[in-house]
């Protein structure tokens, strides 16, 4: 029975949209994800400081371990902890391989040079990403999922909500890269955290108003191409996985 108020179609089409979108948090690990993506980092520079590149690769290596120990006791989603720990292991064998620090954070540098390629890309041949994110995270039919695409209005949304996230890859590889370069391990680890989550934070909410946008164009010239405002919730693109570590 649905609430009154409610058409009981609406309150059906929505609860998929919900549904994707809590799966999606989920998968990232949650809000304490973010917090425990950080940690290996925190321990390792501070420990390779102190005493030298393989005592922090342990470190961070064990930091990773009990992690993932942590969110099976607590019957939490594993696999973002098990993806963490295969990124900071991968991190700790670059470092080991380059035979310093700094090597630690090579692949978190070029992974997002990677990214920031991959949407610039997607934005020069007119397919923005965060389009087709959307399309996938607000769970539409297979024939509406690229229905945005056929708006200008809303391809323009998505191609700024695009931008916004080349910006945030681009400024982590160029502010990473020279401080790599300088040898600044310690700011390295810094700028890792710094230009993390927050710059995450502020991307999700650019994309969520070029959501909101996109929505707006699609529903004037199409009233039942998308479900309700509750759909940019729903839809909110988060950043790609990248290897936590």
């Amino acid at each position: 029975m649905s609430d009154p108020g409610t058409e009981p179609g609406e309150q059906k089409s929505q609860r998929p949209q919900t549904t994707r979108s809590a799966a999606v948090l989920e998968q990232m690990g949650g809000f304490s994800g973010l917090i425990y993506s950080s940690l290996p980092v925190v321990v390792f520079v501070p420990v390779s400081s102190l005493a030298g590149l393989l005592p922090a690769i342990g470190a961070a290596l064990g930091v990773a371990t009990l992690i993932l120990i942590w969110r099976l006791i607590r019957r939490e989603t594993a696999q973002p902890a098990i993806s963490g720990f295969i990124g900071v292991g991968i991190s700790a064998l670059i470092a080991y391989l380059v035979g310093a620090s700094k090597g630690y954070f090579l692949l978190g540098i070029w992974m997002s040079l990677l990214w920031a390629v991959v949407f610039t890309v997607s934005v020069v041949i007119r397919r923005p990403v965060v389009g087709y994110i959307w399309g996938w995270v607000s769970n539409q039919e297979r024939g509406e999922r690229d229905a945005w695409r056929r708006i200008r209005r809303a391809v323009l949304a998505f191609d700024a909500a695009t931008m916004v996230w080349v910006a945030v890859f681009a400024s982590r590889f160029l502010v990473q890269q020279h401080l790599y370069d300088a040898d600044q391990t310690g700011w390295l680890g810094v700028a890792r955290i710094a230009m993390g989550w927050p710059l995450t934070a502020v991307a999700a909410l650019v994309t969520y108003m070029a959501i909101k946008a996109a929505q707006r164009a699609v529903r004037e010239r199409d009233p039942d191409a998308v479900g309700g405002d509750d759909a940019a919730d729903a839809g909110s693109v988060t950043e790609p996985n990248q290897p936590r570590n």
